[in-house]
């Protein structure tokens, strides 16, 4: 097992079970601390190359993924993924996509789906989960 997040760090977002996961924006400076050993990116376009493992989910800016399927997949395998390796969730700005992403973690991790939303504004960020459609997919994600 690798070592976890600190749960004071920028960026990390505690998941009820006590998994920590790590969200921010890629186009800001990595915080200080130590790289992740998984990173799930969501972007338009192929994420920069780094040196850890990366799984790239299509997702244009302010929208949804591109495959709903696939973004299943790379929640379930994130999720399972935080219960032993840093894993970090990025988009560009750290807060549409990536807020998205992680209530849709919080509702794998037990959260209600009606509350995910609020839940990762209240742990991580007020601004997460920017647009309407984004809320609409994760207050019926895990249906």
């Amino acid at each position: 097992m690798s070592v976890m997040w600190n749960a004071d760090d920028v960026g990390v977002l505690r998941l009820p079970s006590g998994r920590l996961v790590r969200g921010r924006g890629l186009r800001k400076e990595a915080p200080p601390g130590p790289d992740p050993t998984f990173a799930l990116y969501l972007l338009g376009r192929q994420p920069p190359e780094v040196s850890w493992r990366v799984r790239w989910l299509r997702w244009p800016d302010f929208w949804l993924p591109t495959h709903r399927d696939d973004a299943v997949d790379a929640f379930r395998e994130t999720w399972e993924r935080s219960d032993r390796e840093r894993v970090e969730i990025a988009c560009g700005g750290g807060r549409g996509r990536t807020g998205t992403a992680l209530a849709c973690l919080a509702v794998l991790d037990g959260v209600p789906a009606r509350n995910a939303v609020s839940y990762v504004r209240q742990h991580y960020s007020r601004h997460a989960v920017e647009t309407p459609w984004q809320r609409r997919y994760v207050a019926k994600f895990g249906r």
